[in-house]
């Protein structure tokens, strides 16, 4: 009998490695596929990037509001946004105060992100690669580009995951049929990029704000965004700035986080800005650290400027169209948790702080 339970185990085991390879394989492949780049590096991207995958750390030393106090926020993954098509998209705003009978209602907590990697005066930068990264000195680094007094377009503002949208109240909760995306641009994530646009042009800089939808289908955004991009960069070849302006996703199947701050008595969703590393090549980012220097400067603004706006700075192993030349960022302005007006309000700060970055470079 003994015998039959150990051979009885060590066939589950064999089975439990046999599935765990099949599943590393069938990611590996899945990568390959999206990109040209080599497989594991494009994998260790798609495991990196924020969007389903953020691991959430609760731990810092803000405030907690008095729903935090009531019931504690325990640390877990978001939700995985699942894989769409249009016709699965919502024409129409998501309405909490519309019929929602049957559905289960969820909390939203409120949450202020301020505290996680290492701390360089006013913010912070979680650093997850193995770079030596030395702040002080990459912040007095002269930037890889220089924007011009002219009325040439210099700056493109694109969305990848276009659809993604907000809550539409600030009520403190969701139901269960709430869908973050909606292909109205009245009320998705290019209001933010609005926001930012009239900054820029207030400020006299030559700006085009892309509205394309490149989400249709959820595999694909990136390649569909690069030739985007690309269009832009033919036809106006004086742009020297691309900003790929998302919104996050922090929580479970059960709650939502949505990353705040006020300044002035209103509140703001806060922002995470991304930057890439490539040291070998995988990507072909080969000035992956110019980027870095660009949004060092701007996380650097945006806390002196508005303090709490921004979550840690993510430098991170991944690239997400940031090749295309040294002044690219994907920034991610609140999260699904947050209402519209709450991320609109950041944009229009972040569309400030930017001009002040832009005018002073390099």
């Amino acid at each position: 009998m003994k015998t039959k339970g150990k051979l009885k185990g060590s066939a589950y085991a064999c089975v439990a490695v046999f599935l765990v390879a099949v599943a590393i394989i069938s990611l590996y492949e899945r990568a390959s596929k999206i990109s040209g780049n080599d497989g594991a590096a494009v994998m260790s991207a798609l495991l990196t990037i924020s969007k389903g995958n953020y691991n959430l750390n609760l731990e810092d030393n803000s405030k907690k509001t008095k729903k935090d106090n009531d019931k504690a926020v325990t640390a877990t993954q978001p939700v995985t946004e699942k894989p769409t098509t249009s016709s699965e998209f919502s024409e129409k705003y998501y309405n909490t105060f519309s019929s929602h009978s049957s559905k289960k209602k969820y909390p939203i907590y409120t949450k202020q992100f301020t505290v996680g990697g290492k701390k360089y005066e006013n913010f912070y930068v979680k650093n997850n690669t193995d770079y030596d990264l030395n702040i002080g000195k990459t912040l007095k680094q002269k930037l890889g580009f220089k924007i011009d007094k002219s009325d040439d377009v210099q700056v493109l503002i694109f969305h990848t995951h276009t659809s993604e949208s907000f809550i539409d109240c600030d009520v403190g909760y969701y139901y269960s049929d709430y869908y973050p995306r909606t292909t109205d641009t009245r009320y998705n994530i290019t209001q933010v990029g609005d926001e930012i646009e009239k900054q820029l042009k207030q400020a006299g800089i030559g700006v085009v704000h892309d509205k394309t939808s490149h989400d249709d289908t959820y595999t694909g955004s990136y390649l569909r965004s690069r030739a985007t991009i690309e269009k832009y960069l033919k036809k106006y070849p004086k742009i020297k700035v691309t900003l790929d302006i998302h919104r996050d996703s922090i929580g479970s199947d059960t709650y939502k986080v949505k990353p705040t701050f006020t300044y002035k008595g209103k509140k703001g969703a806060q922002i995470m800005i991304m930057s890439g590393y490539d040291p070998y090549g995988n990507f072909n980012f080969p000035n992956w650290n110019y980027n870095l220097r660009f949004a060092l400067r701007l996380q650097k603004m945006c806390e002196t400027k508005f303090s709490g706006m921004t979550r840690p700075l993510d430098f991170g192993n991944f690239a997400y169209n940031m090749n295309v030349n040294t002044g690219s960022l994907l920034i991610e302005v609140g999260a699904d948790g947050n209402t519209l007006e709450e991320a609109k309000y950041s944009g229009k700060l972040l569309g400030k702080a930017l001009v002040q970055v832009l005018q002073n470079s390099p």
